[in-house]
């Protein structure tokens, strides 16, 4: 038993806390089983042997908590494990958890929200929509709260919101679900040239080394913080320019006494295809929303080669059809 001080606090010469197998699991999380595993792949130190029992110290604790977080990040236990071995190196990680914090935080100044059940089916035609529940929730616009069957986690108030206005304006739910798939498919892949775009001009400097430095570390999260509002504004600026654009051509177009035919695209010049929203979708759960173009392309592709072959297989037969009439 640890001497108190008057204030009950423990006192300087307090024992360090010791637990073993089965109390650390308890305090961590973690199984004895994950436990046992950590220490075969070298991500936890071995405990000290006392006798016939393994002691286990707040250290092993603070390293299980650790390896938790990274984990829900996104990192594999190997590269988990070059950064601990950076870190017991003397290299530091805290300039790694402030990148990983950084890149991790939210990319918008909005806040969830919750609404009702009851206020939910008003705001969508006064009825119950299972079906368009469930879209909702597949697509993120709404997240189900344990226990609770009348209440859901708005996310993006804002998304609910311009749904609930295009609804209100005639839009019907399946169309308004459809195009908000159709959408993330191009927002995603503007987010993936994005960071394509900054990671070779700006971070490739700072992750030459694996794990990066904490200087370097820290370095690329504070440039994280000022480039984090570029993406958005550029898209705000950029599709501001654009609905500008066409939506005075759309006007001009149905205003005029005779609307002159749009400008159809020269020979050489490509001509957009507008895709049906079930194909996006199909194709999407079958490749993955990254994969889509390049999925339609090798498929158109291959149909031209196709369609090419038997018409060229259609004249060799018609060619020897002719040779064979008697003369």
């Amino acid at each position: 038993m640890s001497e108190q001080t008057a204030q009950g606090a423990p006192s300087a010469q307090a024992s360090p806390v010791e637990y073993r197998i089965e109390d650390l699991a308890h305090h961590s999380g973690a199984t004895v089983r994950t436990i046992r595993a950590y220490q075969d792949r070298g991500l936890l130190p071995r405990p000290e042997r006392r006798g016939r029992s393994n002691v286990y110290g707040d250290t092993h604790l603070a390293r299980l908590r650790q390896i938790a977080d990274l984990l829900d990040r996104g990192y594999t236990l190997a590269s988990i494990k070059e950064l601990l071995e950076a870190w017991d190196a003397g290299r530091g990680l805290g300039g790694v958890l402030g990148l990983v914090a950084e890149v991790d935080g939210p990319w918008t100044d909005e806040e969830a929200d919750r609404i009702s059940r009851a206020d939910l089916d008003a705001t969508f035609g006064g009825k119950p929509d299972e079906d368009a529940i469930r879209e909702a929730i597949e697509l993120g616009v709404l997240e189900r709260i344990p226990d609770r069957d009348d209440e859901f986690l708005v996310p993006s108030p804002q998304e609910l919101a311009v749904a609930a206005e295009l609804y209100e304006a005639g839009v019907p739910l399946t169309a308004i679900s459809g195009h908000l798939r159709e959408l993330r498919v191009q927002v995603e892949h503007i987010a993936s040239r994005f960071l394509e775009f900054t990671t070779e001009h700006v971070f490739a400097r700072y992750l030459e080394h694996r794990p990066p430095t904490d200087a370097d570390a820290s370095e690329a999260a504070a440039m994280v913080r000022r480039l984090r509002p570029l993406a958005q504004q550029t898209v705000d600026a950029e599709l501001a320019r654009a609905m500008r654009l066409f939506a005075t051509r759309h006007l001009q177009h149905h205003l005029s006494p005779e609307p002159p035919p749009l400008r159809e695209p020269r020979d050489d010049e490509a001509r957009p295809v507008a895709l049906p929203a079930g194909t996006i979708r199909a194709v999407q759960q079958l490749v993955g929303a990254e994969n889509v173009a390049a999925f339609v392309a090798a498929a158109t592709e291959r149909e031209v080669q196709t369609r090419t072959l038997d018409a060229l297989a259609s004249n060799h037969s018609e060619i020897s059809e002719i040779g064979q009439v008697p003369r």
